[in-house]
């Protein structure tokens, strides 16, 4: 799918700001995907999808989870988390999108998991740093995400983790568990 098509399906299912804040992502994305040298045509497709389902009604969003053998585990969660896998399902099924890559880092944007590939990581880093992001930490994750991308996504990881228990929120497992693979090797030094 080319980009200019995707951005036109997708500012139709979005709010104006939210839109804004996908073209910075996709932006972001594509600044990080150069460096890091990651294929930049998929980095781009899946920036700009990456919120396909944000403003996806619950219920309808629940069906999919269910109907899409999607972990159930979701359910026990806020309802924000779900457009990320369910988005992924819905690009898929909607707009014949099959590229597991694309799928795979639009899935995990939200919570991130253990073992992300440098795509997945691109994507998750690009959604939590774009430039119209302003909450404590955001800074020092932009200030090494050029440098140690491993270490951007591990620094992720624990700010969402701070937040949501601040906030006395559940925490989805996959970002624990990508919290624990990160300090694993900070705590080795790999």
């Amino acid at each position: 799918m080319e980009p200019n098509k995707a951005l036109k399906i997708v500012e139709k299912q979005l709010t104006k700001k939210r839109y804004e804040h996908t073209v910075r992502v996709m932006e972001t994305a594509l600044d990080l995907a150069k460096h890091y040298k990651v294929d930049e045509q998929k980095v781009e497709l899946a920036a700009i999808l990456h919120d396909y389902a944000k403003y996806r009604d619950p219920s309808e969003m629940k069906r999919w989870i269910i109907e899409e053998k999607l972990p159930h585990d979701l359910l026990e969660h806020h309802p924000e988390l779900w457009h990320a896998p369910v988005g992924a399902k819905m690009i898929e099924r909607e707009l014949g999108v099959n590229d597991p890559a694309i799928l795979s880092a639009i899935h995990w944007h939200t919570t991130g998991k253990r073992h992300m590939s440098l795509m997945d990581k691109v994507i998750f880093i690009a959604d939590y740093i774009e430039p119209g992001r302003d909450f404590p930490g955001v800074e020092e994750v932009r200030g090494i995400v050029y440098n140690d991308l491993d270490q951007a996504c591990w620094l992720a990881a624990r700010n969402t983790i701070s937040f949501l228990m601040r906030k006395n929120q559940p925490i989805y497992p996959d970002t624990f568990q990508l919290y624990n693979e990160k300090l694993g090797r900070n705590m080795n030094g790999k």
